[in-house]
């Protein structure tokens, strides 16, 4: 029987390649987004899509959305802004959006939480699969708030009937998805608040390129429709429910973005970065950016063989290709500018 999708967060940068995914599935007759900004389905070239504006953090949004779905897919999330405003997002949203899918009584629920949901903990196993606790960093509120709110969903669905699969992506990059990119120049840009001012000053005169610390942790990248073909598997219901990592092949340096961007990169020793992230930590009141820096000091990297396995799942794009996609994209759309 075809399927009624309902998805949170359609028009975010997941959600895009998702529903393009879902255009194409010949399992999936229609499919319902909603999201708070306006948005026109029918001038992104959907034609099974229908488009409302609501809240996750309205139940009653929810229950008019997963209404006779068959599959809720969530990706409504924020990955920057302050501890507080994320929590109310990432965390009392979710737990409604979960909530909501077992009152509507949809079959299957597709959830996109993060690798960070692992936490950056120096004697995690390398890689990690599945088997490893989801148990977040203290340190870095959006991974707290991740490995927290799987805990939540399994209490939530203890005793229901809804199948739940659960990705943990990389960083997921591409042409729809630089916020790599724009996190990088923005990280840069707090070292230098008037670069815009300087330009203007200066006129055409070239400033120096930045230059970025590398200490030499790997780091793996998804291209989002690599993700999106995943989620699809799962709403179409191949493969058993439960969680799995997405990571495209191959891993990049900090000097490979760099290098990507047209700057430059110094080698730093590892215990430098990770001293400078923890004065950054408690600076992050300043900005969210700050915290992320924890991330950048201890290797989080993941074993996908599970997804190919038992989803047929094969990313399309390796690491170096995604990189070299979002920055082409990034410098197109002006956000080195």
């Amino acid at each position: 029987m075809p399927l009624t999708v309902s998805v949170t967060g359609p028009t975010g940068e997941i959600g895009g390649s998702l529903i393009d995914a879902l255009e194409r599935s010949e399992a999936v007759d229609a499919v319902r987004g909603m999201a708070r900004r306006p948005f026109d389905p029918a001038a992104a070239g959907w034609r099974k899509a229908t488009y409302q504006r609501g809240d996750i953090l309205d139940r009653g949004h929810l229950a008019e959305l997963f209404g006779g779905a068959d599959v809720a897919v969530h990706l409504a999330f924020s990955i920057f802004g302050d501890r507080e405003e994320t929590r109310r997002i990432n965390l009392e949203g979710s737990r409604n959006v979960f909530e909501a899918a077992v009152d509507a009584g949809v079959e299957r629920l597709v959830y996109a939480s993060s690798v960070a949901a692992y936490g950056f903990h120096p004697e995690n196993p390398q890689p990690l699969t599945e088997e490893a606790p989801a148990i977040g960093s203290s340190r870095f509120y959006y991974s707290a708030q991740e490995a927290e709110l799987e805990e939540s969903l399994d209490e939530i669905l203890a005793g229901s009937e809804l199948a739940a699969y659960v990705f943990r992506p990389c960083i997921v990059a591409g042409p729809r998805a630089t916020m790599l990119i724009e996190q990088t120049v923005g990280a840069v840009r707090l070292g230098d608040p008037l670069p815009r001012l300087r330009r203007h000053v200066l006129g055409r005169v070239p400033l120096p390129r930045p230059t970025l610390p590398d200490a030499g942790v790997p780091l793996q990248l998804v291209h989002h429709d690599d993700v999106a073909a995943a989620l699809a598997a799962a709403v179409e219901g191949k493969g058993p429910p439960g969680a799995y990592n997405l990571a495209g092949d191959g891993q990049i340096l900090i000097a490979d973005i760099a290098r990507a961007l047209g700057w430059h990169s110094i080698r730093v020793p590892r215990s430098a970065l990770g001293a400078t992230s923890a004065v950054a930590g408690r600076l992050s009141f300043i900005s969210p950016q700050l915290e992320w820096g924890t991330a950048l000091t201890t290797p989080v990297l993941m074993d996908t063989t599970k997804a190919r396995e038992e989803l047929g799942w094969e990313p399309r794009f390796d690491a170096a290709e995604t990189l070299l996609q979002t920055a082409v994209s990034a410098r197109e759309t002006g956000v080195l500018e």
